[in-house]
């Protein structure tokens, strides 16, 4: 999907924006647009900010310095138009909480700390068939959480954060607990939901190479900095060595996939090739 084919206000304008805690900033000097219907990785090394980026959309944290918008308006907690799947937790194989019980949550707004608008039930009934359905998490939405593998339970995340309908879809690393094959799989599915539904959808992730079918921007965040645009414009050498500020190589293999090395690889990318393959 192309953003160039979606017309409106963007979903996210973000001018010489700053992030961080207390007197501790994470990054600052961020001024990008998404256009609405944009698919976005947020990449980087562990603790850049990733996350941090998530919070404020959410209206969790406050930005230290600029301006942010996020469809069309201040960023606010609780925003219904927004769906939210966080990072994967190990749950009690012996937990009781049925798969169903957790996209449930997503009508009652408990994720944000508040209470969804009421609907009458069988609104309520529909919207949740229509998210497990989305996610084919149909046949074992009544087990219990406990039991389920974590691609399960992934996908019945994602359908948390569809069944309230939102417009603008945040991941915070869906694919890190997955094997390649649901990696693929996962990615794929949320492609498809987001074209299905006219989503504007931004993934942290790790490495981009899973994820380069389907993007339609990358927002790179290192060393204070964020770097945003066309994958082929950002993930390159010139680029990522100016926002570290030392040497970094990005090699491109024949199948498109970019791999990136001289910046302490296995924290930064730890999807890298196994030693011997040449790009």
């Amino acid at each position: 999907m192309s953003p160039t084919l979606h017309s409106g206000r963007p979903a996210v304008c973000a001018h010489d924006l700053a992030a961080g805690y207390g007197d501790r900033p994470v990054w600052s000097g961020a001024t990008f647009d998404i256009e609405r219907g944009s698919f976005v990785a947020v990449l980087g090394p562990n603790g850049s900010g990733k996350s941090t980026l998530l919070r404020q959309l959410l209206g969790l944290l406050t930005p230290l310095a600029g301006r942010l918008e996020v469809l069309g308006e201040p960023p606010r907690r609780g925003n219904p138009s927004i769906g939210y799947v966080p990072q994967a937790r190990t749950l009690d194989p012996q937990i009781a909480f049925r798969g169903i019980d957790l996209v449930r949550l997503g009508l009652d707004g408990h994720r944000f700390g508040f209470r969804a608008p009421w609907q009458p039930r069988a609104r309520q009934d529909q919207a949740l068939r229509q998210a497990v359905e989305a996610v084919g998490a149909a046949s074992y939405a009544n087990r219990k959480l406990g039991a389920m593998s974590g691609g399960e339970r992934q996908r019945l995340l994602l359908a948390q954060a569809l069944v309230g309908e939102p417009e603008l879809l945040l991941l915070d690393e869906p694919l890190a607990s997955l094997d390649v094959a649901n990696q693929a799989a996962m990615v794929e599915l949320i492609s498809t939901v987001a074209a299905e539904r006219r989503l504007t959808v931004l993934l942290v992730a790790h490495d981009l190479n899973p994820l380069r079918t389907v993007i339609d921007l990358v927002c790179y965040v290192a060393n204070g900095r964020i770097a945003f645009g066309p994958p082929d414009q950002v993930v390159t050498s010139a680029v990522l060595s100016d926002l570290y500020g030392a040497p970094v190589e990005v090699l491109v293999d024949s199948r498109g996939r970019r791999f990136v090395v001289g910046i302490e690889e296995e924290t930064a990318h730890p999807h890298q090739p196994s030693p011997g393959t040449r790009p």
